[in-house]
């Protein structure tokens, strides 16, 4: 018991070196590094003053593998989303803080819909669907995704939560720039969300999100906006009367996201939606007619 070491020193330690290695949240990270070797929820640290130096020395291998910029994710095999946790790993698009805005912003558009169709585009680990899924369990919610390797994550996260008594949802292997896609729902689905890529090409990224996310999810075009155009396209054809369409984009695209929804004359309401930092992130519109 003499051995036994103060955590708080041992995460002081670990975010100085995340820190240094140029890692955006040192703190944070080493926190659930921590609560991740001692199998306990991140709110639970301060309850746990000393450890054992087998801890420690678990958690500076994990540092080094997180300084390395290996991401957090990767390293925990988890992202959380709302109410919900997805699988994460190498081959998918690992799920960012901020797209639950667009999650909450989407719940709150289907308030006062009765089993509303919702359509997730690019759906990745299937982190949007699944999410909006578990909070409307009387929702019928299609997710679609092009790449066959984070098909097979979407496919063992919608297992996991039905497993966890949610209502199953759709899966889709298909083209978010194809325009016959899913042509059975024109004209049905209350909600669209999409958190496509959007990068423009050959913007300078994180280690963690160059090396690691795969290419086709971040990156689309020279304004990074060539999936997007087709997102928008398939809103108006998509959504009923008094449906609603949320768009994640760059920071970079709170004018011309906008822009391309105003420019559908079926398509109404349009906005744009800052994230926590203050930075244009998402936008939204509505299907103009009677609902």
């Amino acid at each position: 018991m003499m051995n036994r070491q103060p955590l708080r020193l041992a995460i002081s330690e670990a975010a100085k070196i995340l820190a240094e290695a140029g890692v955006d949240s040192p703190r944070v990270d080493a926190e659930y590094l921590a609560a991740h070797v001692l199998g306990v929820e991140r709110g639970r640290l301060p309850l746990i003053p000393l450890v054992d130096p087998s801890v420690i020395d678990q958690l500076h291998k994990l540092v080094r593998t997180r300084a390395s910029r290996i991401p957090l994710q990767h390293i925990l095999g988890w992202a959380p989303m709302g109410a919900i946790s997805v699988e994460v790993g190498p081959g998918v698009f690992v799920p960012r803080p901020e797209t639950e805005l667009l999650m909450e912003w989407g719940l709150k558009a289907l308030v006062g819909v009765s089993s509303p169709v919702v359509v997730d585009l690019c759906t990745g680990t299937g982190a949007l669907a699944l999410s909006i899924a578990a909070a409307r369990p009387d929702a019928v919610v299609h997710a679609v995704e092009i790449d066959p390797q984070a098909l097979a994550w979407t496919r063992r996260n919608a297992d996991a939560r039905v497993a966890a008594g949610d209502t199953p949802i759709r899966l889709h292997s298909g083209d978010a720039t194809d325009p016959t896609l899913l042509s059975d729902l024109d004209g049905q689905v209350d909600l669209l969300v999409c958190n496509p890529p959007y990068v423009p090409e050959g913007t300078p990224v994180q280690p963690e999100v160059g090396e690691h996310d795969p290419h086709h999810a971040v990156f689309s075009g020279a304004d990074g906006l060539d999936v997007i155009r087709h997102v928008v396209w398939a809103a108006a054809r998509w959504l009923k009367p008094g449906g609603s369409v949320g768009i994640e984009h760059d920071d970079t695209q709170g004018e011309s996201v906008p822009a391309l929804l105003a420019a559908r004359r079926a398509l109404t309401d349009v906005a744009d939606h800052a994230d926590l930092a203050g930075r244009p992130r998402f936008a939204t519109a509505r299907r103009a007619g009677q609902v």
